[in-house]
């Protein structure tokens, strides 16, 4: 057992840094990054999808009061940057979390979290290929430039969507009163080449930019920078114009009521909005390759978080502004609202900003990777040949390559858009450790520091009382919704747990007997303005049982066990904060992203699990016994 947590010293990694950079065997990566390239590339990674797509449900669903979702969101990435910022300061390598947990809890954590980074950057990378894909056709085709459907969508979605719309067009409907996804589906499948019965379908746009941006990768640091830069200051400047014209658009009566759902409603949104600031951690990943990554890291964290924060929460108020909040469940709300008020020209402008940003945040990502497995390889965990440093180009340059295929084939195949909270889960799991690692160290005196700490504040005078606070927030002001959670009583369920309930003829039928002759177009947005009576009435009338309308029993408990496991933990760090004075800023870090992924649901919490299964496995097979720390033992 005790091998399992054998820890490196800092000590013995920055002598082993030290001696690949005096090797005369191309060991090390080049040194070019500053404080400001750092920034660049944090701000590359953080506005993407978040400020295309990801705001506009959000406002939905929490109405201008969405700010103090980003705002939240920020503050706990912002107190998990100052643990990354210390541990890149005291470790100035490229195994980010992984090298961190190394130090501070041993191989076993170590090995968890660089399993959790690789699938965090895989699932991240895929789903940021495929949403560029997306982009990318659709400002061809305002172009006047149409990319075949069989071109532009992957094998699953083309199969699975002509299936569905076979079906519907067999009880009688017409291919043009389906939905927008499955007609291009329909077109998809049908119009694709086949060779015997395989049908050649593959989202080739997405190939292509994975294909690009590796190759600028593999190329090199200074390479890399040099286009993210440049992409960073085009995105921004368009950005700015989008608030300068926008803002005198603004109806200050749109911001009325500022929250229509409420805390619930703000909170709605948590793993949409996180997935935003994702990417901002990839930056610790460059740390060999900083100029003085023990001044500048910290540095280029911090700029980059204040200021995508400062952007998100003004795109929200002035989007909220122009429109009322209600209309922006759409998937492109940036342009939505600038078509609306009849401003065409501006919404290709955002188009050509979409598909740049999209692929700065993909290059990001695409960089961080690799050297999550280089780190992995120098330890013995990996096999040997994804350490290998290119003698020309000082990057990973067999980790890289692998990385480009591991994301481009699933991109061409699959859609993995579902399960990107697969991807916040394993972000938010390293932030946890990262910030349980500063407070572990915090009063070990015998390790080197670097010239960042994180400000030292006692938390025992400060923690108590917010949870006290919260308590009697919630037994006194909320007691009816408490004591029901804690009772576990019978819960309706959801619009959209409904509509999976319901087959496709259901749905369809549904939508044709109850939006007819409304103004809705969506299904969804329709069934959420109902009252309970009248969900419950119209469930009914398509013959839902009731032992299916309503969640109850151990159902219903296990969607509330990662909250219960957040609960259990508090506590504990609430006894730890009064009995070791634990430093106040890594706690709370600690406690917002463990909240953050409490909020992501138990079939995540399942499948997360099965993926730490399969990298225990690994680890058991190949890892524990060529890790290096073994074999300098043996």
């Amino acid at each position: 057992m005790r091998k399992l947590f054998r820890k490196k010293k800092i000590e013995d990694i920055l002598r082993d840094v030290q001696k690949n950079q005096l090797s005369n065997e191309d060991h090390s990566l080049g040194k070019h990054l500053t404080a400001k390239d750092l920034a660049a590339f944090g701000i590359a990674a953080i506005i993407g999808a978040g400020i295309f797509s990801t705001i506009g449900k959000a406002s939905f669903d929490g109405g201008p009061a969405v700010i103090f979702l980003f705002l939240f969101t920020a503050i706990a990435c912002g107190f998990a940057a100052f643990a990354y910022a210390e541990f890149a300061s005291m470790v100035p390598v490229s195994g980010s979390a992984y090298t961190y947990s190394y130090v501070a809890f041993g191989e076993i954590i170590a090995w968890i979290i660089g399993w959790s980074l690789i699938m965090e950057y895989a699932i991240g990378n895929i789903t940021v290929a495929i949403s560029w894909s997306d982009y990318f056709t659709g400002l061809l085709s305002g172009m006047g430039v149409n990319v075949p459907y069989w071109m532009q969508m992957d094998y699953l979605s083309a199969s699975n969507g002509f299936e569905k719309a076979n079906a519907i067009i067999q009880s009688g409907k017409s291919i043009n009163e389906l939905p927008n996804y499955l007609q291009e589906a329909y077109y998809a499948w049908t119009s694709a080449p086949q060779i015997f019965s395989f049908h050649l379908v593959a989202d080739l746009p997405a190939l292509f930019i994975i294909i690009l941006i590796t190759a600028l990768v593999y190329r090199g640091m200074k390479e890399s920078k040099n286009a993210s830069n440049l992409m960073v200051v085009v995105k921004l400047a368009i950005i700015l114009l989008v608030i300068a014209v926008g803002i005198f658009y603004v109806d200050t009566e749109n911001w009325t009521p500022f929250a229509p759902n409420g805390i619930s409603g703000i909170l709605k949104g948590v793993s949409a909005v996180f997935f935003a600031y994702i990417g901002f951690d990839a930056i610790s990943t460059t740390a060999e390759e900083c100029k003085d990554p023990q001044k500048d890291l910290p540095r280029g964290m911090m700029w980059a978080i204040i200021i995508c924060t400062l952007l998100y929460i003004i795109i929200a108020l002035v989007l909220t502004g122009m429109v009322n909040y209600s209309e922006l469940n759409v998937g492109d709300p940036l342009a939505f609202v600038f078509e609306k008020l009849d401003l065409k020209w501006m919404s290709g402008i955002i188009a050509v900003s979409a598909v740049i940003a999209m692929a700065s945040v993909l290059l990001v990502f695409q960089m961080g990777q690799p050297r999550i497995w280089m780190s992995m390889s120098r330890d013995g965990l990996l096999p040997k040949k994804f350490a290998k440093i290119h003698p020309k180009f000082k990057t990973p340059s067999f980790s890289t390559i692998v990385v480009g295929f591991v994301v481009a084939v699933p991109a061409l195949f699959m859609n993995l858009t579902m399960v990107t909270d697969l991807c916040s889960i394993g972000t938010l799991f390293a932030f946890v450790v990262v910030c349980a690692g500063v407070l572990v160290l915090q009063n070990q005196t015998d390790i080197p520091r670097g010239k960042f700490k994180t400000p030292y504040i006692n938390s025992k005078y400060i923690v108590p009382f917010i949870v006290i606070g919260v308590i009697t927030y919630f037994f006194m002001f909320n007691n009816e919704k408490t004591l029901k959670f804690l009772n576990n009583e019978k819960e309706l369920i959801t619009t959209s747990e409904l509509l999976i309930e319901l087959n496709d003829q259901e749905v369809q039928k549904m939508k044709m007997d109850l939006l007819t002759f409304k103004k809705e177009n969506n299904l969804e947005d329709y069934l959420n303005n109902l009252t309970t009576d009248n969900f419950i009435s119209v469930a009914k009338k398509y013959n839902v049982e009731e032992s299916t309308l309503y969640k109850s029993g151990f159902s219903l408990f296990a969607e509330k066990i990662p909250f219960y496991i957040f609960i259990l933990i508090c506590i504990f760090l609430t006894i730890q904060s009064i009995r070791n004075n634990l430093s106040l800023i890594p706690l709370l870090g600690l406690v917002c992203c463990l909240y953050m992924m409490s909020e992501l649901g138990i079939s995540n919490w399942v499948g997360f699990g099965i993926w730490l299964i399969v990298g225990l496995i690994l680890y058991f097979s190949y890892g524990k016994k060529h890790s290096k720390l073994n074999v300098s033992k043996t």
